[in-house]
């Protein structure tokens, strides 16, 4: 391998499009409210990442949501119940995900820069393929669409943190190996699904999940308050083994020089 970097393989809500990705989080906040349980936003965002299905699921396991759930309803949770959360919380996401779909900041633009270098543009996605044929459409619309998007409707129900998804995009994009692309996403899901396949992993922090603030929120706090947050950010993807963390996708095309110079290096 000469050092080059052939691919690039984004995540979607939080990474590209949907500042602070809160299309999930209100749809799940809704679904479960339903079932009589308040979730915390730290509950809601901890399994972001993963399919919806396992999302759901991953927040039944919780103690408190276990406890909350049987004292609403006399009885403990089913995977029934899970089932049916999960069927509501996707209704709620099909209805709100054409508010949530714009392209984050420097995004359309990051992308223009990687094209003309010649660098192919996959995406992996928690979304289902019928999410995903709204929210692709309305991206591709405000300037942003990759050359392949996979779910896991695409891998047997299998989302992250296997590898699948990713192994699909770089069929599709035939790469020639997995030290040629790079993984960009928003939560430790994403980062454990880009190194179980093998890539080199990026964390993005504004606009995150793990960030978890609209850009209005954001950009309001006083810089002591950003730094802090910026820097529980950067820690939790250190946790989770990021190779690389960006502030923004401004700071991509960059980074990929740098990935490519010290690969470059290496084989000399």
């Amino acid at each position: 391998m000469s050092g080059r970097i052939e691919a690039v393989i984004f995540d979607w809500a939080g990474t590209t499009v949907d500042y602070g990705c809160f299309a999930p989080v209100e749809a799940f906040r809704q679904a479960f409210m339903e079932v009589g349980i308040e979730p915390t936003q730290e509950e809601i965002r901890g399994p972001m990442g993963l399919s919806k299905r396992q999302h759901v699921r991953r927040m039944f396991e919780m103690p408190r949501i276990a406890a909350c759930f049987e004292q609403a309803q006399g009885r403990a949770w089913t995977d029934a119940d899970a089932e049916a959360v999960y069927r509501r919380s996707e209704a709620l996401l099909l209805a709100l995900l054409p508010r949530y779909s714009a392209p984050l900041p420097f995004v359309p633009e990051t992308a223009e820069t990687l094209r003309a270098r010649g660098v192919r543009i996959g995406s992996t996605t928690g979304y289902n393929d019928e999410m995903m044929r709204i929210v692709a459409p309305a991206a591709a619309a405000a300037g942003y669409a990759p050359d392949c998007w996979f779910s896991a409707d695409s891998t047997g129900g299998l989302g992250r943190p296997y590898p699948y998804m990713i192994f699909r995009a770089l069929e599709a994009m035939q790469v020639s190996s997995v030290r040629a692309a790079v993984k960009v996403g928003d939560t430790a899901a994403d980062i454990r699904e880009g190194r179980n396949a093998g890539l080199i992993t990026v964390g993005l922090i504004e606009g995150s999940s793990l960030l978890g603030l609209s850009q209005e929120a954001y950009n309001a706090l006083p810089e002591d308050k950003r730094q802090q947050a910026v820097d529980r950010v950067r820690r939790a993807y250190a946790d989770c083994g990021a190779d690389r963390v960006l502030l923004n996708m401004s700071g991509l095309p960059e980074l990929l020089d740098e990935l490519q110079y010290a690969a470059r290096k290496r084989c000399i």
